[in-house]
């Protein structure tokens, strides 16, 4: 809990210290318009990268496969549109990177890395089944 409590403060404070050190070089309105700029700009290609990953799901479907990369990958750019859409310089690199597809991929990648050696089967008990015969219903037949 103290990592998130961190992270809702630390995020923030990073993009207010970056947003502060980028005005002092390039000026307050240039600033606020490169905000802008990135996030418009962010939406509109995680916009035509999403619509490229829905074509690539269809064809999936077509081909009777299951598109489980492209349900995560269509996540990672609704995710990147977020990233671009809030105002900060680190949000959208990071939201920048979700949408190029080599990028991505490395992120979904390493993410999905931790999840595979999970040890299954932990809770599992083996055992055998021994039926027992009614001794009563075999002497009336």
């Amino acid at each position: 809990m103290n990592a998130v409590i961190l992270f809702i403060i630390g995020i923030p404070a990073i993009e207010i210290y970056l947003m502060i050190k980028v005005g002092g070089i390039i000026g307050a309105l240039n600033t606020i318009l490169l905000i802008f700029f990135t996030a418009i700009t962010g939406v509109y290609f995680a916009k035509i990268a999403g619509l490229s990953t829905l074509k690539s799901g269809i064809n999936q479907l077509v081909k009777n496969e299951i598109p489980v990369y492209e349900i995560i990958s269509g996540a990672a750019l609704a995710f990147a549109a977020l990233l671009l859409i809030i105002p900060g310089f680190m949000t959208d690199i990071v939201g920048f990177l979700l949408i190029i597809p080599i990028t991505r991929k490395f992120f979904i990648n390493s993410i999905s890395s931790k999840f595979k050696y999970r040890k299954r089967n932990e809770d599992i008990i083996e055992g055998s089944i021994e039926e027992e015969k009614d001794e009563k219903n075999e002497d009336k037949n």
